[in-house]
């Protein structure tokens, strides 16, 4: 069989749950937060002067802190089903 047939019939990832689901959500709400705070940050520091600095380093500290929080629990999960996946069923 070929690599790219065997890699395609090859599960990838676990069917993600109702918390992992809210957990990748959360994360990409707070990514395109950031995004949207950095691409308009100069009307948003007119605004609010320098309590904008904070609040895009603020942002940035979340999307960094939940993000790796979300990839080690969707990590595990994956893990897990790959190993339900290969115990020989009796």
């Amino acid at each position: 069989m070929p690599l790219w047939l065997d890699l395609l019939r090859t599960p990838m990832a676990a069917p993600e749950t109702r918390s992992l689901r809210r957990m990748r959500l959360t994360w990409q709400g707070l990514c395109i937060g950031t995004a949207v705070a950095a691409g308009g940050f100069r009307p948003l520091h007119r605004l609010l002067g320098d309590r904008a600095t904070l609040g895009v380093a603020v942002l940035l500290a979340a999307v960094i802190g939940y993000g790796a929080l979300y990839l080690a629990r969707k990590h595990c999960a994956d893990e897990a089903y790959l190993a339900e996946l290969a115990e020989p069923r009796p």
